[in-house]
């Protein structure tokens, strides 16, 4: 063994090489050492009552301050139980003292529902637009009822759309749910867009009212008050837009009549049972 040691000294040998010149194990020739004590988790102090003093101290006069600022302020103070913002964080964690997470967004939680039981209760409206592979882009609104989905009427062109616009797509839906020369409800409908500046015209609103509408607009950054619309979009870009010839605006806007009128009439959805919504409103006059 004394030999294996002095062996081990020189620098050339290594402890495999001993261990196969000695035909000992390699595990015999290691250095055992004593195993060290279990490295446990530093003990957490227990002055965090005195440091949730200090930290009201300051919230309470600055309560627009987060952890990090409040942490400051106490170690410019010499504050003698602050140790660092992690810690200061954590008192007030749980101390619920935390300012909410900015996201730069307001927080407007969507608690209401847009599908409506019946339809011609609620007519949902929106906007979008298809990029042409010309550059140039067609501008599209359309309205749907909020029960059956059925896009009751659509107006689109080459350029951007103005409020003379949607006046005109109000009153082709009018038209289009209770026949030509209708110019007002039967009984009051809603009328939800968001807050576009075609739909929130003066010129706009005061259509819609004279026509019987109630004009509704969706809260600001709220687009799931309009999901219904949302998820229109979404589906024509899917199953027409994506998949069609888009040379330029002459040429999509030829192709619009037959996308809507092939949504209406085969379009399945989960919500009306895998009917289309022409399938779905037959369905309902049956009934």
């Amino acid at each position: 063994m004394a030999t294996a040691r002095l062996l081990l000294g020189r620098e050339r040998w290594t402890v495999s090489a001993v261990a196969r010149a000695l035909d000992l194990s390699r595990s015999h020739l290691s250095a055992h050492r004593e195993p060290k004590e279990p490295r446990g988790r530093a003990v957490r102090s227990t002055d965090d009552h005195s440091l949730l003093t200090s930290i009201r101290g300051v919230t309470d006069r600055r309560a627009t301050y987060g952890y990090r600022r409040v942490a400051a302020l106490l170690r410019q103070a010499a504050d003698p139980v602050v140790a660092n913002h992690k810690r200061v964080y954590r008192v007030m964690r749980e101390a619920k003292l935390l300012l909410p997470r900015y996201t730069g967004l307001p927080e407007r939680p969507h608690e209401g529902k847009v599908i409506t039981p019946c339809s011609d209760m609620r007519w949902c409206s929106d906007s979008f637009e298809i990029r042409c592979w010309s550059g140039e882009r067609v501008h599209v609104a359309f309205a749907l009822d909020c029960c059956d989905r059925e896009a009751i009427s659509w107006v689109a062109k080459a350029e951007h759309l103005t409020g003379d616009d949607i006046r005109d797509l109000m009153a082709q839906s009018l038209e289009g749910r209770f026949g030509a020369g209708t110019t007002r409800l039967p009984h009051a409908i809603e009328w939800l867009s968001d807050n576009g500046p075609p739909y929130t015209a003066h010129a706009t609103r005061a259509f819609g009212h004279d026509s019987g509408f109630v004009v509704c607009n969706t809260p600001a950054y709220s687009p799931e008050s309009n999901g219904i619309a949302e998820a229109f979009v979404k589906t024509f870009r899917r199953d027409y837009v994506y998949l069609a010839k888009l040379d330029d605006a002459a040429s999509v806007l030829r192709q619009l009549a037959a996308w809507f009128h092939d949504y209406n009439e085969h379009h399945p959805h989960r919500g009306l049972g895998m009917r289309s919504p022409r399938q779905f409103r037959a369905l309902r006059t049956a009934a």
